[in-house]
């Protein structure tokens, strides 16, 4: 199997590209295009990310989830872009939020070094089924803006939200989009799309934060990231204009799905790791 060194290309070592198998460094490029897609539509992208850049060797959980957050900042960055050109979102609530939601996850990201994330993966995977099932019991939810709370109490609303999962996202990461949409549209009463663009602002916010942590402490693997970037951009690109065509009815199916796999990765986490 053909391999990329750092003796051959000196520029690369250190960047995650060194040693690697040339099979692997395709299967992460084909992961992240999906994970783009995927993070565009609803979120959760990490899902798959995550795992694949801990199939490469001597990457630590630190540096796959740093260069996971590099590459997922292109994808989120171009899927907001999209959705704000078509969709519109409202950016007096989207900014404020996504401001908030970057120091949250700058929290995060430094509290990611110091606990392991197996101290909150309970908590997560409850919320997780509640999210699941209260989504599919109410199919109606997320196909109108119906607002729940308006003035101060809006936007106070919005600023706990991006803290929380802002927190979360710099702590963990995966399905931070999905936990955005789903707070949105059940805390604040957005439609799932309304919902989608503006946690796309807010996840480009929330990874910038964590890289603001990331990059100064040389936990981020470059190649990979820029690698990993390229695809995210691509897929995120296609899943924005595929949500947007299909609109809130297609975000809710998918986000169930995602929301469903996530459950059963963490879930399985929680298993192993406790027994």
């Amino acid at each position: 199997m053909e391999l990329f060194t750092g003796a051959e290309f000196g520029f690369l070592s250190g960047s995650g590209l060194d040693g690697i198998q040339a099979g692997t460094l395709a299967l992460i490029v084909v992961i992240g295009f999906a994970a783009g897609w995927i993070d565009a539509v609803v979120g959760g992208g990490g899902l798959l990310q995550l795992p694949a850049l801990l199939l490469v060797p001597g990457v630590s959980p630190v540096q796959a989830l740093a260069t996971n957050k590099m590459g997922s900042i292109f994808g989120t960055t171009t899927s907001a872009v999209t959705y704000y050109r078509r969709v519109h979102p409202d950016l007096r609530t989207a900014i404020p939020m996504a401001l908030i939601a970057l120091a949250g996850s700058f929290g995060g990201a430094v509290v990611a070094t110091l606990l392991p994330p197996s101290v909150f993966k309970p908590i997560i995977v409850a919320a997780l089924v509640a999210v699941a099932v209260f989504t599919a019991v109410k199919p109606t939810v997320g196909e109108l803006t119906q607002l729940r709370h308006q003035g101060v109490r809006h936007y106070v609303a919005a600023g706990t939200i991006g803290a929380l999962i802002g927190f979360y996202d710099g702590l963990i990461g995966p399905g931070t989009g999905s936990f955005l949409i789903i707070a949105m549209v059940v805390a604040m009463g957005y439609n799932f799309l309304d919902a989608s663009a503006k946690a796309k602002m807010v996840n480009m916010a929330t990874n910038f934060g964590s890289l603001v942590f990331f990059i100064p402490s040389g936990h981020v693997l470059w190649g990979l990231g820029l690698a990993l970037g390229v695809a995210n951009m691509l897929g995120g690109y296609t899943g924005a204009r595929m949500a947007v065509s299909r609109g809130s009815r297609f975000i809710r199916v998918v986000f169930l799905v995602v929301v469903s796999v996530l459950i059963l990765r963490l879930g399985y986490d929680v298993v192993v790791e406790n027994f």
